[in-house]
């Protein structure tokens, strides 16, 4: 019997080629995310003049708070945006944040004593969650860039693929030398 070639088979040898495929997908997409960033930053300036312009007329203080906590509603996810584009990856601690807020904004636009029982109860068990993920997230240290090892991550970046006892963070010898003496 005759073996076949194994490059043959192969999807390098093909007239599509998975490394320029994924190559250009990506490049696409982080187009897609700067666009995205570009549209929030138009987004929040129109956002910020309307709140001048209401202040200057009559003062409905549930209006302006709104659109301010839509600003920073934005900021978060213009700053969610900016770490993907570095690292490749979302950060779960900026996405809790965006996400806290964004229910804390509808809490105020809505009015706390215009929501049901049942509804403020939901937003407390969500609020209740999304603060400890948030706790976990701060206690964990870099959750976000463990998985991505990238040079932006503050994990010791070697360039290529590491094993997980290789892993060493650089503020933990700092740590140990900076200890006070007793």
């Amino acid at each position: 019997m005759q073996k076949r070639f194994k490059s043959r088979f192969l999807f390098c040898d093909r007239w599509l080629d998975r490394q320029s495929i994924v190559r250009n997908m990506e490049a696409f997409q982080d187009i897609l995310v700067i666009v995205l960033c570009l549209t929030i930053f138009a987004v929040m300036i129109i956002q910020i003049w309307g709140i001048f312009i209401a202040l200057t007329q009559t003062l409905d203080y549930k209006y302006v708070t709104a659109k301010i906590l839509f600003v920073l509603i934005l900021v978060e996810l213009f700053r969610l945006l900016v770490i993907y584009l570095q690292e490749h990856s979302i950060s779960v601690g900026v996405a809790v944040e965006v996400t806290i807020v964004s229910v804390l904004r509808e809490v105020v636009v809505h009015g706390a004593l215009e929501i049901s029982w049942i509804q403020t109860a939901a937003i407390c068990g969500l609020l209740f969650i999304l603060g400890s993920l948030l706790l976990v997230c701060a206690k964990t240290p870099h959750m976000d860039c463990m998985s991505a090892n990238t040079k932006f991550c503050p994990i010791a970046y070697q360039g290529g693929r590491e094993r997980p006892n290789e892993i060493e963070f650089r503020y933990s010898h700092q740590c140990d030398d900076n200890q006070p003496l007793t």
